[in-house]
């Protein structure tokens, strides 16, 4: 962070992506974004790289779709092992965080460094609130035979600096009866980050039969600002807001 406000700061990067932004766009500043970074400059090509020359072809993130996430999925893409941005693997199902830090490192824990680890009911009203739970704990078994990364796939965010290959924000969440919530252990997930595809190898028919059998967790809250908050508050991809702060126009 220190190299990069060195380099000219985000007004430096601003101004390097400025073919790309809407510069007559305004700001809290009074000004437009065009007028906030026309004197910003790059100090340091290596630190903020041209923009006919990018450090990666593509971004650090990517956005997926698929049956496991319908509304999408988000994978920082940068962070993850390039063997595993194709992928598929058998799932090995977490019901909550609890049921992960109680299992997860059991010597007899039944998992193999090419599944995927699914924790579900961590999103913005499993969690509540979608906890920084997504950069999920590799197996103790697996980090002792030198497994370092593997598959991971939950509703819940992280940290922007965690690393891994981790899927996160799956949407809609578990405990609103998403998808990701009917997943069983031992279902083949298959991830395709190139085609920005995320999938459970399920029809749609068995999908339906689990949709009707599926139960709601029970809510954490039953009264006050937490039960206003787990009936009000919105998915990831509307910005976990509260419903009721919609605009109207």
């Amino acid at each position: 962070m220190e190299e990069l406000f060195e380099a000219g700061g985000i007004p430096a990067v601003m101004q390097e992506l400025a073919p790309l932004l809407h510069l007559d766009c305004p700001t809290v500043t009074g000004l437009n974004i065009g007028a906030n970074i026309e004197k910003a400059k790059v100090a340091r090509r290596d630190v903020i790289r041209p923009l006919a020359d990018p450090l990666a072809a593509q971004g650090g993130t990517a956005v997926l779709h698929g049956n496991l996430c319908p509304r999408g999925a988000v994978i920082k893409q940068s962070a993850a092992s390039p063997h595993l941005l194709t992928h598929r693997g058998r799932a090995v199902v977490f019901r909550n965080q609890d049921d992960l830090e109680a299992r997860i490192d059991l010597p007899g824990l039944d998992v193999g460094p090419e599944d995927v680890i699914v924790l579900q009911n961590v999103g913005p009203r499993g969690g509540p609130g979608m906890p920084e739970w997504g950069s999920i704990a590799m197996p103790r078994r697996l980090l002792d035979a030198g497994v370092r990364d593997m598959v991971r796939i939950s509703d819940a965010r992280m940290s922007g600096t965690a690393s891994g290959t981790v899927v996160l924000h799956v949407c809609p969440e578990a405990a609103v009866g998403g998808p990701l919530g009917l997943v069983r252990n031992g279902d083949l997930i298959e991830l395709d980050v190139p085609h920005r595809t995320l999938n459970v190898l399920l029809s749609d028919d068995e999908l339906a039969r689990r949709r009707a059998d599926w139960q709601a967790p029970v809510p954490q809250f039953t009264r006050g600002y937490g039960r206003l908050y787990v009936e009000h508050v919105l998915q990831a991809d509307d910005g976990c807001d509260f419903d009721f702060c919609r605009g109207t126009a």
